[in-house]
């Protein structure tokens, strides 16, 4: 009797273990799957448990999850418990990579789920199923990248057009961007679109709609074969079903599918060495070329505008302007760059500008020799050169200067400056008389002024008093004040260019470099970021303020390949007003 009792109470005690065993595991739909299809991943428990905390699926998009589901149940008096946490993935990449563990906490112990390999090969064919809505969504769903000229010059415009062609039968209710091209070895520039318009077209001789969803202009920097990335996107479609309304209408099914314009190659040829000329400096394109002045006839020490312009269509922005020559006896400052440029989907056009100022010292002519521009013209496939005219500065009044002519050590000629023919042209010849009038000052207005202004400045000389100390003992309105003064000196020019992205970006870059020649005496061709950290680290300026005037540097110089928002460029306006303002509070 004694012996039953043991055996039952083992029983008992085993079947009791057995049930208060916690198990939490990962199961997949598949080891191995194309990069075309999806993955299932399952964490299941046989308890509640709280913390659950999944992999990273660092080589995967989850595409849905996590879904939860829960199954408790009593049969024959005997309690079933099940959690699942579920995932679909889309992976990224072929390769072999491993899921790893997800952790739970129940009853106050971790659990962890075993790693699991899964294999990712190339897309693999799926069942053609006609009424699979995964079949109906691939076979009616397309994304197409469209480009210009697969054949391109070195800085030769093409276009990328992104379009996403759709069925008669189906339709897109939703979709995101998942991974966005980068165009590593061009410039390039975004063309907004204001508005996706659905237009009709065909696809592979079918009738199809379809809408622009991207288009972008790029200049290539490299020759040879170059690879332009694919677009790829998650979109929601709407597929027709075998089950219909009470109207008899098909009902339609949602499905997620991944899209990809897929990878496009370019063939970048090189500019002829034949031909080339001498000052070519990689202008490509249609162009025009000018150079003019506000004036030709002034006296000396007065002023002139020389204007060296280039306009037209092609890569405005990737070369440089050819620089004017003029005699020594005219001073010229740097000149002033203004940029008229627009980007359409045939690429850059506008114009480019260098203005120079110019002020002769004597009296004299004197000439603007001609200059010339070169460019590669891609419609003749050849190149052009462009020659201004010479223009004759003539000096009326002024100083003489008697030379004659001379070549200065670079081999320019030096005209003779013409001497004065009049010799007394500055002696007045005229006289204007003055009537003298005798005026007392007794009862005068001016007597009446002096005796009763100083009266009147007493109490407002109090009130600017209590006003200054007032303004004096608000220090954190003082230190904005400071700021703003700062700001106002050395970004005016920016912050009149806010919403014009390169103009922005030029004023910005221009402002703080004046304000480190203003405090550190730098010159323009010892500007890198080594010495800027260099000297102001010596002045004793905090690293985390030097790191972010290095950034705004570096945002002025990506602001040329990246496309900027006005929200951004006012973040950093702001950001360089705030740190131009704690820099000058900081150097020593």
């Amino acid at each position: 009797m004694k012996l039953i009792k043991h055996i039952l109470f083992i029983t008992f005690l085993v079947s009791s273990l057995t049930q208060a065993q916690v198990k939490f595991e990962v199961k997949v739909s598949k080891n191995k799957l194309g990069i075309n299809e999806r993955l299932r991943v399952d964490f299941e428990m046989n308890k509640d448990g709280d913390n659950f905390n999944p992999p990273d699926f660092a080589n995967f998009t989850v595409v849905g999850g996590p879904n939860q589901s829960v199954s408790n149940s009593w049969v024959n008096g005997k309690r079933s418990y099940s959690k699942t946490y579920s995932y679909f993935l889309s992976p990224k990449k072929r390769g072999a990579f491993i899921l790893n563990q997800a952790t739970i906490v129940i009853d106050g112990q971790t659990y962890k789920t075993s790693p699991v390999r899964i294999t990712v090969t190339a897309a693999v064919d799926k069942p053609k199923d006609p009424n699979d809505p995964n079949y109906i969504a691939d076979a009616n769903i397309h994304l197409v990248a469209e480009v210009s000229n697969s054949k391109p010059y070195l800085n030769q415009a093409i276009t990328v057009v992104y379009k996403l062609y759709v069925s008669p039968n189906t339709g897109v209710s939703n979709w995101r961007e998942v991974d966005n091209p980068r165009f590593n070895d061009f410039w390039s520039q975004n063309i907004d679109i204001k508005g996706l318009k659905v237009e009709n077209g065909t696809y592979k001789g079918e009738d199809y709609r379809y809408v622009v969803l991207r288009r972008t202009v790029l200049y290539p920097q490299k020759i040879g074969k170059l690879n332009i990335e694919p677009l790829s996107l998650d979109i929601t479609v709407d597929v027709p079903t075998n089950r219909r309304d009470i109207f008899g209408g098909r009902l339609m099914k949602q499905v997620h599918k991944r899209v990809s314009a897929g990878n496009r190659s370019i063939n970048v040829k090189p500019l002829p060495e034949t031909g080339k000329p001498i000052d070519f400096t990689g202008a490509v394109g249609d162009f025009d070329f000018r150079v003019t002045t506000s004036k030709t006839e002034l006296n000396a020490t007065e002023s002139l505008q020389a204007k060296v312009e280039v306009f037209g269509r092609g890569n405005l922005k990737l070369f440089e302007l050819p620089k004017i020559t003029v005699p020594s006896s005219l001073e010229v400052y740097e000149p002033e760059k203004s940029d008229k440029i627009r980007t359409t989907i045939r690429g850059m056009q506008g114009e480019r500008a260098e203005s120079y100022t110019i002020v002769p010292q004597f009296k004299g002519k004197y000439p603007i020799p001609s200059i010339s521009f070169s460019y590669f013209d891609t419609r003749t496939e050849s190149y052009r050169r462009l020659f201004s005219k010479e223009i004759i500065i003539d000096v009326l009044e002024g100083p003489s200067n008697n030379i004659t002519t001379s070549q200065s050590p670079s081999g320019i000629n030096k005209l003779q400056v013409l001497s004065a023919n009049n010799q007394f042209a500055y002696i007045k010849t005229k006289t204007r008389f003055i009537p003298k009038r005798s005026e007392y000052f007794f009862r005068s207005k001016l007597f009446w002024s002096s005796l009763l202004l100083p009266l009147l400045a007493i109490p407002l000389a109090i009130i600017i008093r209590r006003k200054k100390a007032i303004r004096d003992a608000d220090f954190v309105g003082n230190r904005k004040r400071k700021a703003d003064k700062l700001a106002k000196k050395y970004l005016s020019e920016a912050k009149k260019s806010l919403g014009k992205k390169e103009a922005f970006y030029v004023a910005l870059e221009k402002a703080l470099h004046n304000y480190l020649k203003a405090k550190l005496s730098i010159e323009t061709s010892d500007f890198s970021k080594e010495k800027i950290t260099e000297l102001l680290d010596d002045r004793k300026v905090e690293e985390s303020v030097i790191s972010e005037f290095l950034m705004i540097l570096k945002s002025c110089e990506l602001a040329r390949y990246t496309p900027f928002t006005n929200v951004e460029m006012k973040l950093d306006y702001n950001k360089a007003a705030k740190t131009i303002s704690i820099v000058d509070k900081q150097i020593r």
